[in-house]
């Protein structure tokens, strides 16, 4: 039975709809996730056929699972992972147990931020970056980075928002660097230079060295304690400079990346007339992403990646263009939720192609500290402007409330 095996899912989002595109050109699925409430949950995984408990970081151990699935009778036609870290694993075990047309060893550079910069350390891209090794003393190194403030630092590892520190100040570049380093503890701290300017996400797919230009989309980004992204704007038509440079820039990453097969995205700000990149991740990006691209194009990006993968052309023409703008639900103070209301509301509202609510019953809300704590979507589309589409967007999320208890309440 020909079968794909899935490194790690989420219940929602580009991961999930891998898993069902799967099912839907006829796959047998084989989920591993490091999950237990997945396997107890499984009657909401109606596409996943096998799931399986492992620790997703241990290749060995999933190794010798897939490798028994294949004892089973079960032919293993591609070995995906659509989550970031576990990329990098799927690609590294496909090239041992199945046909694999991705290299593992692009995959890792992208998912290692470090790794990253100094491979592009010599394009215009790429801004002002340092690392702080552990074993480096603080106060040395602290007075070369002044004069490069304001800095963003992180993780180099981790694609959370939550790993992501606005410094602009010796004193908050110290805190920063600290609480990283005592985070992940024997890691390497980067910083970089921070851009301003508007940040777009463009999403690629690299075919036969060829790159492919699937979506450019504007972010709205919010910054509070950290940067939440809270808008996506699919932007179906641009003028051919802005377009030109957009290619440019991504196909001089690609080709220092040595990438000849792969789906990846990019996140890139636009300074004084010069992109500059913030981050590259070797996957589509998650949550709504393929379904703005699939509502305003007709592509579904996860399908044409399991594709690629498969060693088969993938088809990245557009079917039609509409303006597409996901607005992202979050709450202004923490608790737990007891209902949400509204959502049939919105769902009616002209133009509003999805409203997603993300959180159950009894589930602990907070303000955004992370890209996680974003609690639904509303996408709406429009034939003629994105600010029809925002706009249609925002008036159906302002009908979504999330009712809130107090953490520390119960009933008698």
């Amino acid at each position: 039975m020909d079968t794909i095996v899935f490194i790690g899912t989420n219940k929602s989002g580009s991961s999930r709809e891998a898993i069902k595109a799967a099912k839907r050109l006829g796959f047998f699925t084989a989920v591993f996730t490091d999950r237990p409430q997945f396997l107890e949950q499984i009657a909401q995984f109606p596409d996943v056929d096998h799931m399986i408990l492992r620790d997703l970081s241990n290749l060995y151990t999933l190794k010798m699972a897939i490798l028994k699935l294949k004892k089973e009778g079960k032919t293993i036609r591609s070995i995906l992972s659509f989550i970031d870290p576990y990329v990098h694993v799927a690609a590294a075990l496909a090239e041992q147990i199945c046909t694999s047309i991705v290299s593992s060893k692009q995959i890792l550079t992208m998912e290692d931020k470090t790794l990253t910069r100094r491979l592009l350390k010599n394009l215009s891209v790429s801004p002002y970056f340092a690392v702080f090794h552990p074993e480096a003393l603080l106060q040395d190194f602290l007075p070369r980075q002044e004069r490069h403030l304001p800095l963003i630092v992180k993780s180099p590892k981790s694609a959370g928002s939550k790993d992501v520190l606005l410094a602009t100040s010796k004193k908050e570049l110290k805190t920063a660097i600290k609480k990283l380093a005592k985070k992940y503890r024997g890691e390497p701290v980067l910083l970089e230079e921070f851009i301003s300017g508007p940040q777009y996400l463009i999403e690629a797919v690299v075919y036969k060295g060829t790159v492919y230009i699937i979506a450019v989309i504007a972010q709205d980004i919010t910054f509070q304690h950290r940067f939440i992204v809270t808008g996506y704007s699919l932007m179906p038509y641009m003028e051919t400079p802005f377009y030109n440079s957009i290619y440019d820039s991504v196909t001089s990453i690609v080709q220092a990346l040595g990438l000849k097969n792969g789906a990846c995205h990019f996140e890139m700000r636009l300074a004084d007339g010069e992109w500059k990149l913030i981050e590259i991740n070797p996957r589509i990006s998650g949550g709504a992403m393929n379904r703005i691209i699939e509502i305003g194009y007709g592509i579904n990006l996860v399908e044409e990646t399991i594709q690629l993968f498969l060693g088969n052309e993938p088809r990245l023409a557009r079917k039609h263009s509409k303006y597409v703008y996901a607005h992202y639900l979050t709450v202004s103070y923490e608790g737990i939720l007891s209902k949400v209301t509204g959502r049939e509301r919105a769902s009616k509202i002209p133009g509003v192609e999805e409203v997603f609510i993300k959180p159950k019953k009894g589930k602990y809300l907070r303000p955004p500290l992370t890209m996680g704590d974003r609690y639904g979507y509303v996408l709406a589309s429009s034939e003629t402007s994105i600010e029809e589409a925002k706009k249609m967007a925002e008036e159906a999320a302002k009908e979504i409330s999330f009712q809130l208890e107090d953490e520390y309440s119960y009933d008698i």
